[in-house]
């Protein structure tokens, strides 16, 4: 085999055990030189894969995967596991629907085994798995690559201690680039580079039970090659310390002192968001991000009380503290990748008098449920959380849509949680939740760019009124955060179909405020629309709202359907879902007719679907509609 494209010759894993180590530098290369291409083009985490390049390949050299099970933890860096594995032709339709997975996918290849993306989880997969093949008596070896910045996570620590008591011969990679976006937090960073130096008085791991091998350096392919057939060959807990550069072999990327180019947009279609994802919202925006107006926000709120403080979990950037960081180096934490400890800590900074803001996405506040509400909301404590990336956040994925926060928080007892329409009222909630001192607050927004302001033509209780005031509509529309653009243009829709619509944005949908549940008693039907799974939705929330209130008004709730959404743009999985202004319109044409032909009822709530709206291409797709 020539050394002319030898990664598209490449059939699978076996293959690189044939190549030369003249073949093998020369693949290397041309491998960076697809990543770099091909993800600058499409979008997606170049810095990361950039640097396990040597180390991917000479993992399927030393094991034999699917066999052996390889699993790679948060999942980001395995585009170059994807090459190895039989999926390098698919590279151009990276991240994008019906391509390639930004992560690992378990229906793309057998060599894929965990797909979920959120960090710290590898080990506990292969602790299972270990144990899994020693009692079905399958010779089966369990690798598990995991990065110094997971391993700030909790999770890994469980796992390890469960590991070494268990004796079982996992190998795991510790992929050390000293990093995770930023440089890797805590004092763990600090014994991991006195490793590096041969600096470190005792060793950790070792202590831990572990056979300890390295460091070695992971773009040295014979060195790391042999690291790991030995480590193979060790019938104990092993753990391998790869020494590897973030962005190694793209100059902008090494010169990236922010994170090494850890997330890229893509250099041609419509613009993405700062975390790679684009922004695909119902209408142009023209708005700031909500990632930056938050941030702003917050330095303002942090100007003028000094007991505000902000918690990040490794995500200084991504959630928009930056400027906070440099305006108050000491009032901004970052814990890691520690969601749970953040949470936590914030309740004991409010029990210290502090006003915490804990900024996270929404799909990884999943991660601390318990400590949200035993630790925050059974205390009381005044903790604020700033939930990004809420709702369908693009092409990552299932799980990074943030669809799960308003049933997950709208459980606590004491939460408030507010979604706001655009960036000014971003800014008005979260001064709001900020300032309320009676038990814990959250603010949800999307990714990508806010639209312009929507005005309010006035109020009812603490919802704002989107249309002017008209006295015999006969649909109220609610929408939650940004859905009020959908929302407004469904409302134009329904006109011109003669039907009239008052639209309304409750700014706090959890509680509902009595002020709106009275108001949804003078229309025949009221619509709910939110960005969020339906059962537990806003939606739920309000349906309890007039049951409490007995009234009568038929209820229709739109939200996303049931299951995982798939990894899809923002708008058209709203389209698929049924949740753009021709969507919306045309379940408030069926619904509003049925009300016409049946007498409202007081009956119980039941759950009812309309085929008829559903499209037949997506079955999976459809959507959940509940009336009263």
């Amino acid at each position: 085999m020539t050394n002319d494209g030898l990664l598209d010759r490449l059939c699978g894993p076996t293959d690189l055990r044939a190549l030369s180590a003249g073949q093998l530098s020369a693949l290397a290369t041309e491998i960076r030189r697809r990543l770099i291409a091909e993800v600058s083009r499409r979008g997606g985490h170049l810095g990361p894969n950039l640097g396990v390049v040597e180390l991917t390949i000479a993992l399927h050299r030393c094991f034999d995967s699917p066999r052996d099970a390889i699993v790679w933890d948060t999942g980001h860096q395995s585009y170059v596991h994807k090459m190895l594995t039989g999926r390098q032709d698919r590279f151009d339709v990276l991240r994008t629907a019906d391509g390639l997975s930004g992560y690992p996918s378990r229906s793309e290849s057998p060599h894929d085994l965990v797909e979920n993306s959120h960090a710290s989880t590898a080990l506990s997969y292969a602790d299972g798995l270990a144990k899994g093949f020693r009692l079905s008596g399958a010779d089966r070896r369990v690798v598990a690559v995991v990065g110094d910045g997971a391993l700030t996570g909790g999770m890994c620590w469980e796992a390890l201690n469960n590991i070494s008591h268990a004796r079982h011969p996992i190998v795991v990679v510790l992929n050390d680039n000293g990093r995770s976006y930023a440089p890797t937090a805590g004092v763990l960073a600090s014994h991991l580079a006195a490793l590096r130096t041969g600096a470190a008085g005792s060793n950790l791991f070792e202590t831990l039970g572990f056979q300890y091998l390295g460091p070695v350096d992971g773009h040295d392919l014979p060195a790391i090659e042999e690291v790991l057939c030995a480590a193979r060959s060790c019938d104990v807990p092993v753990l391998v310390h790869c020494v590897t550069r973030k962005g190694l072999g793209y100059g902008p990327a090494e010169a990236d002192e922010a994170d090494c180019m850890h997330t890229v947009r893509p250099s041609r279609g419509r613009e993405r968001s700062d975390s790679g994802l684009r922004n695909t919202s119902a209408s142009p925006p023209s708005g700031p991000a909500w990632t930056e107006a938050f941030g702003q926000e917050l330095l303002d709120i942090g100007t003028r009380d000094p007991r505000v403080v902000a918690i990040t979990a490794a995500m200084l950037r991504p959630t928009g503290l930056l400027p906070f960081a440099q305006a108050f180096p000491d009032r901004i934490y970052d814990v890691g990748i520690a969601e749970q400890h953040a949470v936590t800590s914030a309740a004991g900074l409010a029990m210290a008098g502090m006003k915490p803001v804990v900024a996270v996405y929404s799909t990884f506040l999943n991660r601390a449920f318990d400590q949200v509400l035993m630790d925050v909301a059974l205390h009381r404590l005044p903790v604020t959380f700033a939930l990004d990336r809420c709702g369908i956040t693009g092409v990552d994925g299932p799980s990074h849509h943030g669809m799960w926060d308003v049933a997950m928080l709208g459980q606590v007892p004491g939460m408030r949680l507010a979604a706001p329409r655009d960036a000014v009222r971003l800014r008005q909630l979260l001064n709001e939740a900020v300032a309320d001192q009676r038990g814990p607050t959250a603010v949800r927004y999307p990714a990508g760019r806010a639209p312009e302001e929507i005005p309010a033509f006035g109020s009812v209780g603490s919802a704002d009124l989107l249309t002017p005031p008209e006295t015999k509509c006969e649909v109220l529309l609610i929408g939650a955060g940004a859905l009020a653009t959908s929302v407004l243009g469904a409302a134009a829709k329904l006109r011109a179909e003669g039907v009239s619509a008052a639209v309304a944005d409750p700014r706090w949908i959890v509680p509902v405020d009595p002020a709106l549940t009275r108001a949804a008693a003078n229309y025949r039907l009221v619509v709910t629309v939110e960005d969020n799974a339906a059962f537990g939705g806003f939606g739920d929330v309000f349906a309890r709202s007039l049951r409490a209130s007995r009234c009568p008004t038929t209820l229709l709730t739109l939200a996303l359907g049931d299951g995982f959404a798939a990894a899809r743009e923002r708008a058209d999985l709203h389209r698929r879902h049924g949740l753009d202004a021709e969507g919306i319109t045309k379940q408030v044409l069926v619904e509003f007719a049925r009300t016409k032909r049946t007498p409202q009822s007081r009956g119980s709530d039941t759950d009812r679907t309309l085929p008829d709206i559903r499209r037949a291409a997506e079955p999976d797709m459809g959507l959940l509609v509940r009336r009263r």
